[in-house]
């Protein structure tokens, strides 16, 4: 269902249901209105007619039979009239009062059957006198229905009416929406410019950002994956070149340089496949798809598995400070995301620390998070290159990793809620991984 039908039709129900209840409450009260005159008009023709008596010579006491023309009493078309007297005998009656007598022993407005047809009486005792006026239902509720269909009739046409400019003004309304929809449809399916859509309701222009900024998100990701394949293509060529030129000496050799050959170009091999392993957890930890084996860590844990996991298996170089209380609460975080991401911090620091000197590790316990400190003891890295620590493939001069673990680092700590700050200090860089734990 389309949103204009949508909101026609609730407004248009709306409109038709306080239009309804507006027109009955009127024509009840039309119609009760037009019973009260009616009545009244029984009333002033029972006091005309009883004036009128006064004025005419006395009519015999046996005056059954006895009749005056409705002129005669000023009597109104369609109106019945009959005078008795106290005893019940009538002294007169027009001409149009029906063959069977009006009842006028209660005084005051009473519904009888005369003939067979429902009449409505109006009796009024004046002296020795019962003035009683009586006019038929049936052309009471003739002219009763016959106001009502006048006044009902513009009521329904008011609403058809209304019930148009509705829809009409909904179609206006949403005319802007169908001019989005108009300039994205006309669009290629490589076009990320900003839509320019000019007048737009001020309702509609945080749509019409909220979907530039969604174009512009989209175009920064299509970009990034296009840096991210050249820069893999890069970093994948270069071992590649490497195997192959080595394999290629080791073809033409013999001996001790066939050797050399062969196991440089092993480590060539193991260069790009810790680079595609790298490049899919990357892809993994920035995708939708899940860690969460089951299999949880406290902070201690991690810190053993991460030193256990560290690159080139030299555990000796890393020297682990636990304080003696440690939090025995879970890490809340799949247990293989923050392994790697402590295990990335420790081959970086690793990989930038002279042999001769070791890694320092600590944690520490605040609340319901953990924080994970890893100190180095290179030569540091300046502050205007700490920004470019977490992208893909970046280094500096002194780096020998492919650039990317830092990288994963930064994706694990916006996927999984933690922090991540560098200081880099004279004597090394100073790294603090901070986790959430669950609470107890």
């Amino acid at each position: 269902m389309s949103l204009r039908l949508r909101l026609s039709l609730t407004l248009g129900a709306a409109f038709t249901l306080i239009w309804a209840l507006a027109a009955a409450w009127m024509l009840s009260d039309l119609r009760n209105q037009m019973m009260f005159s009616l009545d009244q008009r029984l009333v002033a023709s029972a006091r005309m007619v009883a004036g009128l008596m006064e004025q005419l010579p006395p009519v015999p006491s046996k005056g059954e039979g006895t009749h005056f023309s409705a002129e005669q009493l000023n009597i109104p078309g369609g109106m019945a009239c009959q005078v008795s007297s106290l005893r019940g005998e009538i002294l007169a009656r027009s001409h149009t009062d029906p063959q069977q007598a009006l009842e006028a022993e209660k005084l005051g407005f009473h519904d009888q059957m005369i003939d067979g047809a429902p009449w409505r009486s109006f009796t009024l005792a004046r002296g020795d006198l019962r003035i009683t006026t009586a006019d038929r239902q049936i052309e009471r509720e003739a002219l009763n229905m016959s106001i009502l269909l006048a006044a009902s009739v513009p009521v329904g046409v008011a609403l058809l009416g209304c019930l148009c400019l509705l829809w009409l003004g909904i179609g206006q309304g949403l005319a802007p929406l169908n001019r989005m929809r108009d300039a994205l449809m006309r669009r290629s399916a490589d076009s990320l410019e900003p839509l320019q859509i000019q007048p737009l309701p001020s309702e509609l222009q945080p749509l019409l950002e909220t979907q530039n900024q969604l174009l512009q998100r989209i175009g920064k990701t299509i970009e990034r994956e296009r840096r991210l394949t050249g820069d893999a293509a890069h970093e994948l060529r270069s071992p590649l070149t490497a195997i192959k030129t080595h394999l290629q000496v080791a073809r033409m050799t013999d001996g001790n340089a066939r050797d050399q050959s062969l196991a440089r170009a092993e480590e060539g091999a193991d260069r790009m496949h810790r680079t595609l392993e790298q490049l899919l957890l990357l892809a993994r930890v920035e995708g939708s798809l899940s860690f969460d084996d089951g299999v949880q860590c406290n902070a201690e844990q991690v810190a053993k598995l991460a030193i256990q996991d560290a690159a080139s298996g030299d555990r000796q170089r890393i020297r682990f400070q636990a304080p003696g209380k440690v939090s025995a609460a879970p890490v809340q975080m799949p247990a293989v995301l923050s392994i790697a991401a402590l295990r990335n911090l420790l081959d970086n620091a690793l990989r930038h620390t002279p042999a001769d000197k070791a890694v320092e590790l600590s944690l520490e316990t605040t609340g319901n998070r953990v924080q994970f400190v890893v100190r180095d003891h290179g030569p540091g890295i300046a502050e205007e290159d700490l920004q470019h620590l977490t992208q893909r493939f970046w280094r500096n001069g002194q780096s020998t990793g492919c650039g990317l673990g830092l990288a994963i680092v930064q994706a694990i700590v916006q996927r999984c809620g933690c922090t991540l700050h560098f200081d880099s200090r004279p004597d090394g860089l100073r790294v603090e991984l901070t986790m959430p734990l669950q609470p107890a």
